[in-house]
């Protein structure tokens, strides 16, 4: 549930009050004598009226209105500000929660700017080596951000669920960089981030700034997730920035389950980690889920390698073989020289689009290789999928060397395809 934050303006209370005049002396009652058939009378006055059998003087005032009474007034300017506590920007654009300086201070965060238009603060959460959080939204970051951290040794971070119906942990690496792998075997045995508590998530290393992970956080409210920087060996500047988002059970954004990555979209872009097309290393001992979410009135999806602005020959696609040397695509899974029985991407039933498939084929599931075609070609294709929901699975052994030799991993665009596409 959202709670609100309250902000008080006290400023004062004033008292207006009206003066207390003495009232003015009474006129004469009678101002001048009237005559009538030679008998003296006195003359009316309108401003002389009678009370209880006495004469008395009248306020010319008071014969329409009540007389003002003479009592002091108070004004109050005792306000009540109440806004939610949202999510909001802070001045640095990091992501926090809009709340009160009072109770951001008792929290632990730090005040980033105003939010609910300057009555609250937007509440930034970060912390470091040693340290748990329940704190939707908190950065985890490395000691001396946003200095860079070059030391060996372990940094870890627990997050314990804010509610029990939080179901995921969603991990966003705004900031990824620490040492690769070795580059025989492409192990991650100098520096890594590991993932304990959760669902089964590979080491990984290396830079991975602008990927993100989907932990499963498990049913009820002692699940704690860790959430662990490993550094060792040379001397090598590191940072790391990562943004840890709870997800409730009842969201509509919560990831499929068995999804290590989750993308939303028509169209977007996905990539294996610490893929770089001029310096990246294919991880090795890598084992998990990619999925889209299939948006509505899409039945399709259709995948190509990313461009390649380095190198004269993609490397976008770089699974297996020596990508020093043109490769081929490779499909299948059973035994060959041209087959998938190591490192592989499987796209169900995927399918080069624009060529018809003949009447029994079977589906073509895994793809490896150095070219990213359904097919055994040297040239790159749109490959299309229609098995539903749209998931891909990614797998790498712990053997590299000495068939496979540079690879760069995968970079793939994706675009949804709509369900009157003629090729469906």
């Amino acid at each position: 549930m959202a709670k609100l934050g309250n902000v008080v303006f006290f400023c004062s209370l004033l008292n207006f009050c009206e003066p207390n005049d003495q009232s003015k002396s009474a006129s004469k009652s009678l101002n001048e004598q009237g005559f009538l058939n030679k008998i003296a009378f006195p003359k009316w006055n309108r401003n002389v009226g009678f009370k209880n059998g006495f004469r008395e003087q009248i306020n010319p005032e008071n014969r329409f209105w009540p007389p003002p009474q003479k009592e002091n007034r108070f004004l109050s300017l005792f306000t009540v500000v109440t806004f939610p506590n949202g999510a909001c920007t802070g001045a640095s654009g990091d992501n926090g929660t809009c709340m009160t300086a009072r109770e951001c201070n008792s929290r632990g965060g730090s005040a980033n700017g105003y939010c609910a238009n300057g009555f609250g603060l937007c509440c930034i959460f970060m912390t470091s080596c040693g340290s748990s959080t329940t704190e939707n939204g908190t950065y985890f970051v490395n000691s001396g951000y946003p200095s860079t951290f070059d030391s060996t040794g372990s940094c870890e971070l627990t997050v314990i669920k804010s509610h029990p119906d939080v179901c995921q942990i969603r991990l966003d690496f705004d900031r990824f960089t620490i040492a690769g792998p070795e580059k025989m075997n492409n192990v991650c045995n100098q520096d890594q981030f590991i993932v304990s508590g959760g669902n089964p998530v590979p080491a990984i290393c290396g830079f991975n700034q602008g990927s993100h992970m989907y932990i499963d956080a498990g049913i009820g409210s002692t699940n704690p997730v860790k959430l662990t920087f490993v550094t060792s060996g040379n001397s090598f500047e590191r940072m790391w920035k990562v943004k840890i988002t709870q997800i409730p059970c009842s969201t509509i954004y919560k990831a499929d389950e068995g999804c290590l990555q989750y993308y939303t979209g028509v169209s977007g872009q996905l990539k294996s980690f610490n893929y770089n097309p001029s310096t990246g290393l294919q991880l090795s001992n890598q084992d998990y889920g990619i999925c889209i979410r299939m948006e509505r009135n899409f039945c399709g999806i259709q995948y190509t390698a990313c461009a390649d602005p380095v190198n004269n020959r993609s490397r976008a696609f770089t699974i297996s073989g020596n990508s020093n040397t043109p490769v081929n695509a490779m499909i299948g899974s059973g035994p060959g020289p041209n087959n998938c029985a190591n490192d592989w991407l499987l796209v169900p039933c995927a399918a080069n689009v624009g060529r018809l498939q003949p009447a029994q084929a079977l589906c073509t599931d895994r793809i490896c290789g150095g070219t990213f075609s359904a097919d055994l070609s040297m040239q790159s294709s749109t490959v299309l999928s229609t098995v539903k929901p749209f998931r891909l699975w990614f797998h790498t052994d712990n053997v590299e060397a000495p068939v496979d030799v540079d690879n760069r991993g995968f970079c793939l665009n994706y675009v949804q395809q709509p369900c009157t596409n003629n090729v469906l």
